[in-house]
């Protein structure tokens, strides 16, 4: 049996066993990698990295888009960045509030590969008529776009050495996301890992690097098994918080939107996100680490 390693820290990394390989090449990008394991089934693998895994891949997208929606009184227009597989557009795409929802991903082939062995994760969601799909540099993208979105979702492969991604890790480009936001608009970052060993590696610089650019930044954490570690996010807006929704108001937001066929998010799921444990609390608090104004921060 052939089984895959991959780095969690220095030291440290797991193992899965291989079903078989679908698909090995590289884009102008990045290494891509589509890989049917034991325990996930299939999985994108980018880089060498896990980025998504047929089993479990719901938790990261519910976890990483839901809560800004429903947070916000009422997103009409959400762009993504990244999200090549389609699965973070057809979460967004759940909600009947939204009337134009632009994914601008760098990557194109990556794109046409995910479409044609991914239907699995992106349900359809690539002939939804709301979505336009644009193939470019985020950042430049905003720079020369017209028009202001209600929510930014960054869903971005995590600050590698040699990855143009890394880019997007400053705080040049949060403030260029800052002004392309609507008023009372709202962005959240998936935010890399965020357990004991190495939240320090992103999930703290984001947070503490956000809090420079918007007055509410709100950090929350959700557990996914093909990662191998509990991941981390940031949410950022220019006043409203997630924070001030209970259970109910979650639950009835989401019916409100029409929002059905969930598996991981809800109201009480809601709860979980944003506690987290006193150890992470005290180190986001007491870490004054920022990404600067143009050089990212790197994981490894």
């Amino acid at each position: 049996m052939e089984w895959r390693y991959e780095p969690i820290t220095p030291g440290l990394s797991y193992a899965c066993a291989i079903r078989r390989v679908v698909h090995v090449g590289s884009t102008l990008y990045q290494d891509v990698e589509l890989v049917e394991t034991e325990p996930f089934g299939m999985c994108l693998v980018l880089d060498g990295k896990i980025q998504s895994a047929e089993s479990d891949e719901f938790i990261y997208h519910e976890s990483l888009v839901h809560p800004a929606l429903i947070s916000h009184p009422r997103p009409e227009s959400v762009c993504i960045a990244g999200g090549g597989e389609g699965s973070t557009a057809r979460e967004v795409l759940r909600h009947s509030s939204v009337k134009r929802l632009v994914m601008v991903d760098l990557d194109e082939e990556l794109v046409r590969i995910c479409r044609k062995h991914l239907t699995g994760f992106h349900q359809g969601a690539f002939d939804d008529p709301r979505l336009q799909v644009c193939f470019d540099d985020i950042r430049s993208f905003l720079l020369s776009y017209p028009d202001y979105f209600d929510v930014i979702i960054l869903d971005l492969p995590d600050p590698m050495k040699d990855n143009p991604t890394a880019l997007l890790y400053t705080l040049n480009f949060y403030k260029i996301l800052r002004a392309r936001l609507k008023p009372g608009g709202m962005l959240v970052t998936q935010a890399g890992p965020a357990t004991l060993l190495n939240h320090q590696e992103v999930f703290t610089a984001i947070y503490n690097t956000l809090k420079l650019v918007f007055p509410k930044v709100v950090p929350y954490t959700v557990h996914v098994d093909s990662f191998g570690e509990t991941w981390g996010f940031v949410f950022a807006s220019f006043g409203t918080s997630p924070l001030n929704l209970s259970v109910e108001q979650v639950n009835s937001n989401l019916l409100h939107d029409g929002v059905g066929g969930l598996r991981c998010y809800d109201g009480i799921q809601h709860q979980g996100l944003f506690s987290l444990p006193r150890y992470l609390r005290s180190s986001l608090h007491n870490e004054e680490r920022v990404i600067t104004e143009q050089t990212p921060v790197f994981v490894y």
